[in-house]
């Protein structure tokens, strides 16, 4: 299997996969909150026509990691109360 680093810990993932895949198979559903009310958000549409599953991959900002296939060596960083809600 392969590894992109998540928040400095590694997440394996099988080619192919999304980021926001990968991060599902590992158990992690929600990996930012809204400004508002601070509500967990991680994947919901799955085809890149919602934010929810916003992350900054390799060092760019606002990413759908449902949209993003996943490369090894890729560092990806959760976002935390980002969103107007």
């Amino acid at each position: 299997m392969s590894r992109i680093v998540v928040d400095g810990e590694p997440v394996e993932f099988v080619e192919g996969q999304t980021v926001a895949a990968a991060l599902v198979a590992a158990g992690r559903v929600a990996w930012r909150t809204t400004r508002v009310g601070h509500r967990p958000r991680g994947v919901f549409c799955g085809i890149g026509v919602c934010f929810d599953c916003l992350v900054t991959i390799d060092a760019t900002a606002g990413r759908r990691a449902c949209l993003i296939l996943a490369r090894t060596g890729m560092t990806v960083l959760t976002r935390e109360d980002d969103d107007d809600d």
